[in-house]
């Protein structure tokens, strides 16, 4: 959009905006600048300087930009009222079936492992099975996994056993309707719009969950590191946005109670890259993009002072992110009426964040055959390691199978109002299972996704932590140093070099017919853009020396 369509607020009308204090400014000159830029401060994290502002003041944001004590501000909203009528269940995750009927499990688990573990080839390509990490070193209760995502369902039998309900919080509010009117979170379930903390109406945070942290109970599946506490710090929307003042906050929250290490699967919206000075963008856009840069720094950089090792999925836009990229997505989110996604140049210089935050490890992701997924993004230099993500193409036919996807916990409450179920409770779609343990029954789905493959990341390093961590003076339990932790997660993958030709074309064919993608693998085998330092291996990692 060119700087002269740029919209604004209409006098008198409410927005709230994000706004980023000079670093280590006094907080009363900051709050004065506040108030004389017109806004009004209704949250604040002082820990990195960042407060959310409302302002019926239409120049707001020009306004702040002369004050010294400020040195940026970003759209959040407008500010609108929820609808009183019943909310539907939303979900923001893009499923490829298959075709193969459905199945439902009963019984006790054999060979020492859990009912669904067959399905589990994720857990496999990395040894974190009964055989393998499990018997050496299946994690400690100590160890502390924040969920950054769209919230986790507690009370899943395959994640309550695990579930650290005192220590969880929501960070974001329902957002009923975006800036144009268009349903985003739809009608607020409860009175405050806050969710509760073992609350999950989209399914992502869940399915990551139970991928780290599934306890081995006889019921379904159990996750990477099986025996560590999972706590749901949720900065994401139920429509699966992410936005600047929640991660934030969660990461500074982490920082604060002791949490060891995040699962951060999600690019903080609205925008999928940041440019500082993109002449696509208005003067306004390179503002709010160079705010969310550097607030979102702050908080990655406190949590990293503080002992919390940070994943991050690395994208699942098919693309080099050292690379000069196009970006047809963004501004995903209208802050105001009116805006919308435009075309956009995108230089290596830009970055998304938290992925390319520093301190940040981000994860590529791999199918069943151990090929990079289809849909990964990737680039030398960039990827840290790789982990099994899904990729329901990496069949014999390219034609899509939920075998080849990750399977994890799956919340009974969304499968029901999704029609999902039969009568009898068994599923009726062929990317979900159920599995009973007594009259105990617990439901799990197929999805993929870079996601996905950070996630097995995050319940690797919990393990090395579980094994080579100390007491934790300040929180109690224990603790290791996030650098620690990021050599041994690098030095303990399996390598893998790039494919021969380096140049790679994925072929794959859906209901909609044949898709294709070429993609480049540049480096060494010892580390290069597809896999990073390699494949993490969960045996190799407890057994290091």
């Amino acid at each position: 959009m060119p700087a002269s369509a740029e919209p604004k607020p209409d006098k008198g009308e409410v927005s709230e905006y994000v706004v980023l204090y000079k670093e280590r400014v006094p907080l009363g000159w900051a709050h004065h600048a506040v108030r004389a830029a017109g806004g009004k401060i209704v949250h604040e994290n002082r820990d990195v300087g960042v407060a959310t502002v409302r302002s019926d003041n239409p120049e707001f944001i020009h306004a702040v930009m002369k004050e010294r004590a400020l040195e940026g501000v970003a759209h959040n909203r407008v500010i609108g009222e929820a609808p009183k009528t019943k909310k539907k269940a939303a979900a923001k995750v893009e499923r490829m079936t298959g075709t193969k009927s459905t199945v439902s499990l009963k019984g006790a688990p054999s060979k020492n492992e859990e009912p669904l573990a067959d399905l589990q080839w994720d857990m496999k390509q990395i040894h974190a099975t009964a055989d393998g990490s499990y018997k050496k070193e299946p994690g400690d209760k100590r160890v502390l996994v924040g969920i950054l995502d769209t919230g986790v369902d507690g009370s899943h039998p395959d994640i309550k056993p695990n579930f650290n309900r005192k220590l969880s919080r929501n960070f974001t509010h329902d957002i009923p309707t975006d800036a144009n009117g268009n349903e985003v979170d739809g009608p607020c379930e409860f009175k405050s719009c806050v969710d509760p903390v073992d609350w999950d109406d989209n399914d992502h945070g869940t399915h990551v969950a139970s991928t780290i942290a599934s306890p081995r109970n006889g019921l379904g599946m159990a996750g990477v590191a099986p025996n560590v506490s999972i706590v749901n710090l949720r900065v994401g929307q139920d429509s699966g946005y992410f936005f600047l003042q929640p991660t934030v906050d969660g990461l500074t929250y982490a920082a604060k109670h002791g949490i060891d290490v995040v699962n951060m699967s999600y690019y903080v919206d609205p925008w999928l890259w940041n440019c500082g000075n993109n002449p696509a963008d208005s003067p306004e856009d390179q503002l709010e993009q160079r705010t969310i840069i550097k607030a979102t720094q702050r908080a990655l950089d406190f949590a990293h002072r503080r002992g919390v090792t940070l994943i991050s999925a690395a994208g699942n836009d098919f693309v080099d992110y050292t690379k000069t990229n196009e970006d047809t997505s963004s501004p995903d989110f209208p802050s105001m009426p009116g805006e919308a996604p435009h075309d956009r140049t995108i230089p290596a210089s830009c970055v998304s964040m938290p992925s390319e935050g520093e301190h940040v490890i981000p994860i590529s992701a791999t199918g069943p055959s151990t090929r990079k997924s289809y849909y990964s993004s990737f680039g030398n230099g960039y990827v840290a390691v790789a982990a099994p993500g899904g990729d329901k193409v990496d069949t014999a036919d390219q034609r899509p199978d939920d075998k080849a996807g990750i399977w994890a916990a799956y919340p009974e409450r969304l499968a029901k109002a999704r029609g999902e179920l039969n009568a009898d409770g068994t599923p009726n779609v062929p990317y979900i299972i159920r599995s009973c343990k007594g009259d105990d029954c617990a439901y799990y789905q197929s999805i993929q996704g870079t996601s996905m493959a950070s996630p097995h990341a995050v319940g690797v390093a919990a393990l090395i932590i579980s094994k080579y961590g100390h007491r934790d003076r300040r929180h109690g339990g224990i603790t290791l140093s996030p650098n620690f932790v990021e050599r041994v997660l690098r030095g303990t993958a399996t390598e893998k070099e790039c494919p021969s030709p380096r140049t790679m074309e994925y072929v794959w064919y859906t209901s909609t017919g044949k898709h294709t993608s070429t993609q480049t693998c540049e480096g060494s085998k010892e580390q290069n853009g597809f896999f990073g330092n390699g494949i993490v291996d969960a045996l190799n990692a407890v057994s290091h020396r």
